[in-house]
């Protein structure tokens, strides 16, 4: 009996896989399955240094709230409240984007003359914001990463306003002798990393610059590359459509000057009074026209950002999204649900059947930001339909970003594989399925290739961040493990989008939010680590050994219950869940034993439990002797000490009557993890004390559905893989059919989950989700991918 109850036999007892890593010579625990108790403190010395610090842990923090303070990794103490605190005050002001400045926007911005008639910038404080930004090398632009591009491009741009305004001459000497020394180096930037528009901004910039007399290298051969593509493009832009629809090219009107009509262009503008919310763009169009709307866009921008301006302004719809996803792929959502119900109470009053862009008035949206948006709001239970999904796939069966792009990016297609992987729901257009299948061999393809920079977004971690992704499928993804998993491929402030220049977004993209997963998830291990100490005594004592119980198999029970139910108020959730899988995996083990004797003694020992001598026992406040009856008793202390009062204990004895049936009624060699799976959930909604409310759960068809759907999926999971482990010759078409069976069931349970009405709780349905889940996760995973999740979620050490 695999998945919810036992471990695989091949799996490595997850401490002693976590004391081989850190101390050598340690020797290896056993894999034998033990039948004497003494092999529960046998496996004690093999702990080693786990076990004495968790008891020492033990005696100073088992009173006190888990949730305390951290230790930053520089500076003072700084309590985890005060950090929550710190991010909930940014979230509820957050307007129009968080973002740097750009030198080159605020160049461009710079440039705009006096619309009055008179001498000088209609915006001086541009000048001065490039002047305090320079680097010590000359360049403007990212200090923290080198890329020519972005450090060549915002160094031109800043160095012609200067001149053009024959200020700060110093300023622009070092910034000529940087252009002269790196553009040679041109070609060494990675293709995907190309500036946003930059064939055709860069050769512009070049023109200016002969304009006002600047000594550059014109006949550089690196250039020669970027002059070909300008030409390239400047043959395929459609001048009619330009002017006519809203596209990407607006983004880049500095680069086109000839080209434009402006009569026919200002059609295009936007309610703002921006083109494509772009301050560069926008800066050209009020220099050649002098357009009112665009000096009112520009000024309220270049006064939000002291006197700069960024790349772009605003995205509130694109930064709301990601910090949604971020916050809950960190593990932080528990701490922030009114804002992030807020964030997309906000992106759905904007939501298009056409898509969305990156903000509410953006004029030509992006399936990036759309996939984002389509997976976050189903799955916070707003309805949303497939409709702006089928505006980004073309004829030929590619999904784009957007009609006429230069090249795909891998983390819009990633967002556009999670939506459909994550949000699919019965009744859904094809194009959901299409997606998933394009993006996925899209996503497996660059694998293969090592081709994983992507053209938006610069992140060491993106390699693995997709790795993750695409190997753990939804159904089988446990939130614990993607956290912790996360924290490594987050990359905090350190992370870089790709624009016109690089830009980072401070919201969702900073060490605060770091530092505040990684204390948050430390508390957590703590609190397992302590947990799991008492599981394993209470197994000690009751000499569950005898009944085919050993640690890896307890610890394995205790991980899916932690991988799944991790707020340190819900500690008694996740004990019953542990406790009621090692329990019934000692009863299989009892029924699958051949002494008939064995059987029929433990059947009546736990009929008495479960019926009027486990009562009457309860209420004289006596226990079974742990010697002779040690599982009786573990029964015993689960019904009467984990479920608060007497009517959740008789519901708890009532799951369990239930559930024996079941056992005793089917052929034990089948697969029992439909059973088992609705005992585990009874056992958490009573251990969570709604069990009164599970009571009038029970007279609804949508909580029955609820208990089919997940009896169902894990009844196939638990046969598939009980046909692999018996090698009875089962095809790999009935197989196949069994997982498409399992994938169907699946959206209905996510429907149900994520869509269905407010008579029973979000934590009620989310318990079916994790504990079918987690069958599937067992299923998914081999022996040793389970041993190493088990060691970086438990044991080994967040840094």
């Amino acid at each position: 009996m695999q998945g919810l109850l036992t471990a695989p036999a091949a799996a490595c007892p997850v401490a002693a896989a976590f004391l081989r890593r850190r101390t050598a010579g340690t020797q290896q625990v056993q894999h034998a399955l033990p039948r004497r108790a003494s092999c529960w403190r046998r496996q004690r010395s093999h702990l080693g240094f786990i076990v004495e610090a968790l008891q020492s842990e033990a005696h100073a923090e088992a009173q006190e709230s888990v949730v305390e303070m951290t230790q930053q990794h520089k500076g003072a103490p700084i309590h985890i409240d005060e950090m929550i605190g710190t991010v909930r005050a940014a979230l509820r002001s957050a307007a129009g984007g968080d973002l740097d400045f750009s030198p080159y926007d605020t160049a461009w911005v710079a440039l705009v003359r006096k619309l009055d008639g008179g001498e000088g910038p209609e915006f001086p404080s541009c000048i001065n914001c490039i002047a305090r930004n320079q680097l010590p090398d000359g360049s403007w632009g990212d200090d923290a990463i080198f890329v020519v591009q972005d450090r060549l491009i915002n160094t031109l741009a800043c160095v012609i306003a200067l001149t053009t305004w024959n200020v700060h001459s110093d300023k622009c000497n070092k910034g000529l002798s940087f252009i002269h020394e790196n553009m040679k180096r041109l070609h060494e930037d990675d293709e995907n990393w190309m500036m946003v528009g930059f064939e055709m901004t860069f050769p512009t910039l070049l023109e200016m610059a002969k304009d006002v007399g600047l000594d550059m290298p014109y006949d550089e051969p690196a250039l020669q590359d970027i002059y070909t593509k300008r030409e390239l493009k400047l043959a395929k832009i459609p001048i009619d459509v330009l002017h006519s629809v809203p596209t990407t090219l607006l983004f880049s009107l500095e680069g086109m000057p000839g080209l434009l009509d402006w009569d026919k262009l200002f059609k295009l503008q936007a309610s703002d009074g921006s083109f494509l919310s772009s301050p560069a763009a926008t800066a050209y169009a009020l220099m050649q026209t002098g357009n009112k709307k665009c000096l009112e866009y520009l000024t309220d921008v270049v006064d939000k950002f002291d006197g700069g301006a960024p790349f772009i302004y605003p995205l509130e719809l694109f930064e709301r999204l990601w910090v949604v996803d971020r916050l809950e792929r960190l593990g932080l959502s528990s701490y922030f649900r009114s804002e992030i119900d807020s964030y997309l109470d906000y992106v759905y009053r904007h939501w298009s059947v056409e898509g969305i862009g990156f903000t509410w008035g953006c004029s030509v949206p992006d399936i990036d930001i759309t996939a984002m948006g389509f997976r976050l709001l189903r799955q916070h239970g707003y309805h949303v339909s497939t409709e702006a999904l089928k505006c980004f796939e073309m004829k030929d069966g590619e999904f784009v970003v957007y009609p006429g792009q230069s090249s795909q990016s891998v983390t819009a297609m990633y967002n556009l594989y999670l939506a459909a992987d994550q949000a699919a729901i019965p009744g859904d257009d094809g194009v959901v399925q299409r997606a998933k299948a394009y993006s996925y061999a899209f996503l497996q393809e660059r694998r293969a290739t090592g081709d994983l920079n992507d053209k938006w977004f610069i992140s060491p971690g993106l390699p693995s961040e997709l790795a993750y992704g695409l190997e753990f499928p939804w159904k089988a993804n446990l939130p614990r493990i993607q956290t912790r998993m996360y924290l490594e491929q987050y990359g905090g402030s350190e992370n870089v989008w790709i624009g016109k220049n690089l830009y980072r977004m401070h919201l969702f993209k900073n060490d605060l939010l770091l530092r505040l997963a990684k204390a948050d998830f430390s508390n957590f291990q703590r609190q397992c680590r302590l947990e799991w100490q008492g599981l394993k005594r209470w197994c000690e004592k009751n000499n569950l050994e005898l009944y085919g119980v050993t640690p890896q198999s307890a610890m394995r029970a205790y991980f899916l219950a932690a991988a799944n139910i991790f707020e340190p108020y819900r500690a008694a959730e996740r004990l019953g869940w542990a406790r009621t899988a090692v329990i019934a995996q000692a009863i299989f083990s009892c029924f699958l034993s051949s002494n008939a004797y064995v059987t029929e003694t433990m059947l009546e020992g736990l009929n008495n439990e479960l019926t009027s001598a486990g009562h009457n026992l309860a209420r004289r406040g006596e226990k079974y002797s742990t010697t002779e009856n040690g599982l009786l008793n573990a029964l015993h202390e689960l019904i009467n000490l984990f479920a608060p009062g007497e009517d959740a204990s008789n519901d708890l004895r009532e799951a369990w009557k239930t559930w024996l049936t079941e056992l005793t009624t089917n052929d034990v060699q089948e697969s029992c993890e439909g059973s088992t799976a609705l005992l585990l959930v009874r056992t958490v909604e009573i251990c969570s004390g709604r069990h009164c409310s599970a009571n009038l759960n029970l007279k609804l068809s949508e909580y029955s559905q609820l208990e089919k759907l997940t009896s169902s999926i894990c009844s196939k999971v638990g046969s598939r893989t009980l046909s692999q482990v018996n090698q009875n010759g089962t095809t790999t078409e009935s197989t196949e059919n069994l997982e498409q069976q399992v994938d169907q069931e699946m959206k209905v349970l996510v429907q149900l989950v994520y869509q269905s009405c407010d008579a029973i709780t979000r934590a009620t349905k989310q318990t079916f989700f994790h504990v079918t889940r987690s069958c599937c996760y067992v299923t998914h995973s081999s022996p040793e991918t389970i041993d190493s999740h088990i060691s970086k979620v438990i044991f080994e050490d967040v840094i």
